[in-house]
């Protein structure tokens, strides 16, 4: 059997060994943490220069094609129908006969036509030779005036025409009914078409008469029809800040039909826009607005902007960035107006 003896001596020495690789353990822990708290905690950020160039000034307005003109054919008093000439879809000439209500009153009311106009014949006829007075010519020729309104009144209201050359786009009767509120026929005038546009106010010294615009219609795909501005309304809506164009389209070959949806483009010439990436827009949640980060000084800053079109793979701006400045294209997640950033791509 073997004892083994330690001596105090050797005891003490590795004690003290052991607490000095103790503390040389705690002392490299505090210069990790230093190092630690020195990183840089800036959003990385990525940005462009950005400048001005000419842009189209093309701005497309919608809307609904009407018909030039639109004539309700009826009567000014009820009356029966006694014929329909045309039906839907005929083509009428101007002044061609549409509708014959019952002429009943027609034939009294030339009986008295007539004989009014022979009573005041002679009531003239007496009065320059001396043997009438002034009073009763004047007397006759009023009621003439009066037979002659009645019988044409009456006239107009028996025997229909068109007063425009189009097409019939609506009938409301059939023969023998009554007349009543609605229109007998209703006649379009189709060459030319029409497209009422609002355009901004802003836009109100360009547009004048005779301007040359174009139209497509979603039936005819990217066909292009001609137009031309026929008439300009003088006032602005205050609601909407627009005023109403009247676009005119020949129509030629009647290809074109009221109702057909369109699209009116009008070229405004170019102007000198500042344009941005569109990964640089930064939409708000909720309000619609805008936004775009500018850097400058190692900050960045929050700018409302007004966007006009796009352009591929960029936006014209209206207003809210300079020419020349630096906006931000990546990183805008985590930024917030007035941030230190930290720019991370050549600029």
């Amino acid at each position: 059997m073997s004892v083994r003896i330690f001596s105090t001596a050797g005891a003490t020495v590795m004690l003290g060994a052991l607490m000095v690789a103790t503390l040389s353990s705690c002392g490299g822990k505090s210069d990790k943490d230093a190092v630690a708290e020195d990183v840089d905690e800036r959003p990385n950020v990525e940005i462009l220069k950005v400048h001005e160039q000419e842009v189209g000034q093309i701005v497309s307005y919608t809307a609904t094609v009407e018909a030039y003109k639109t004539n309700n054919i009826t009567t000014s008093t009820p009356n029966r129908i006694k014929s329909i000439l045309v039906d839907v879809g005929s083509k009428v000439a101007k002044g061609q006969r549409l509708v014959v209500l019952d002429d009943v009153n027609i034939d009294q009311l030339k009986v008295r036509l007539d004989n009014t106009e022979r009573d005041y014949n002679r009531a003239l006829e007496l009065y320059n030779i001396g043997g009438g007075t002034k009073q009763a010519v004047d007397q006759m020729k009023t009621e003439l005036d009066a037979a002659r309104r009645q019988y044409d009144n009456q006239l107009e209201n028996t025997f229909l025409v068109s007063p425009i050359a189009g097409v019939v786009t609506a009938r409301n009767y059939d023969p023998g009914d009554m007349t009543a509120q609605l229109p007998i026929l209703t006649v379009e005038q189709l060459q030319p078409v029409k497209i009422l546009i609002n355009v901004s106010e802003s836009e109100f010294t360009k547009v004048h008469k005779g301007m040359k615009v174009d139209v497509y219609l979603d039936v005819y795909g990217d066909e292009r029809f001609e137009g031309v501005v026929e008439l300009i309304h003088p006032t602005i809506d205050p609601a909407t800040r627009t005023f109403t164009v009247e676009v005119n389209i020949a129509n030629r070959d009647e290809r074109i039909r009221p109702g057909m949806f369109a699209r009116v483009v009008m070229n405004f010439g170019t102007e000198n826009r500042v344009v941005v990436p569109d990964r640089a827009i930064v939409k708000q949640t909720g309000s619609g607005e805008k936004f775009v980060y500018v850097y400058k000084d190692g900050k960045v800053s929050f700018n409302n902007v007004k966007v006009g079109q796009r352009l591929g793979d960029t936006y014209e701006l209206l207003s809210g960035v300079e020419n020349g400045s630096e906006v931000v294209i990546s990183g805008q997640s985590r930024l917030a107006n007035g941030m230190e950033v930290n720019v991370i791509n050549e600029k």
